[in-house]
């Protein structure tokens, strides 16, 4: 069933790369402008890349929500675009390899949550979701959020929520993807790693800091959401969706970060 989905999205025969219309390609990049930014070469590696991810992935519209053409096509675009740099096309590709479903829903889920505090007792409390990935397990979008991507707000779930996918490859949602060998020119994957952690935990510090003093204080309110103040990790990938949509004003406000996302987002660029 998946693959009469896949032959009807590329026209394409088993057994060889399937591409992408070129009237869908081109309204996905009218759809999500920041796409359209690259250069001519990195479009057509991202359009080969969104081809094969597709390929892999099978889309599920919760709750009677039909997934289009378009719609998968736009997901996968915006979710290959952190990876894009990462190797060859399989080596890319595999950096999502531990898992096969995408849930979409139409608006954000309100899911049933519950957690024991250091006592003993538990909680039981409702969160509203607009995104979330799980390790080893689906990713989930609305997709009223997924087609409010701004670059101009730095806004974008499915790059948040894939960029948590990276993060947890090594089994630790902390905000560091698995990093590779000399990175930056460390002399070992310890000393990557606690380089890595220091710089983003000196940026997140001072952005929590941002977000307390406009909470309590009525400061100005910061570019990124809020809600990467929640934590490191999630800082990390709040601060990614704005590194992937809007690079010349992430780089004026997080100038600390940028040299280190494009070490290991873009190599030898």
């Amino acid at each position: 069933m998946m693959w009469r989905w896949l032959q009807r999205l590329t026209g394409s025969r088993p057994g060889r790369h399937s591409v992408i219309p070129d009237a869908l390609w081109q309204q996905t990049l009218a759809d999500y402008p920041f796409l359209a930014r690259l250069e001519g070469t990195e479009l057509l590696q991202l359009r080969e890349l969104t081809a094969g991810f597709i390929e892999q992935k099978e889309f599920h519209g919760a709750q009677g929500l039909a997934i289009t053409d378009a719609m998968a096509v736009a997901i996968a675009a915006q979710a290959c675009l952190p990876i894009l740099h990462l190797g060859t096309r399989a080596q890319a590709l595999a950096w999502y390899d531990d898992f096969v479903g995408i849930v979409v829903h139409a608006g954000e889920v309100v899911a049933q949550r519950e957690m024991m505090d250091e006592l003993g007792v538990v909680h039981r409390y409702r969160e509203h979701l607009v995104g979330e990935a799980m390790e080893s397990g689906p990713v989930m979008l609305s997709w009223q959020d997924v087609a409010a991507a701004s670059s101009e707000q730095g806004y974008n779930v499915v790059i948040h929520e894939f960029v948590h996918k990276l993060d947890l490859r090594d089994g630790l949602a902390d905000g560091c993807p698995p990093l590779p060998a000399g990175f930056m020119g460390a002399a070992h994957a310890r000393q990557a790693r606690q380089d890595w952690l220091a710089a983003l935990q000196s940026a997140y510090d001072d952005f929590r800091e941002q977000v307390i003093r406009c909470e309590r204080f009525g400061g100005t309110p910061t570019w990124l959401d809020p809600y990467g103040a929640e934590s490191v990790d999630e800082f990390f990938a709040v601060a990614c969706e704005a590194y992937f949509v809007n690079r010349e004003r992430f780089a004026s406000e997080f100038k600390p970060l940028i040299a280190l996302f494009d070490a290991f987002f873009r190599p030898g660029l």
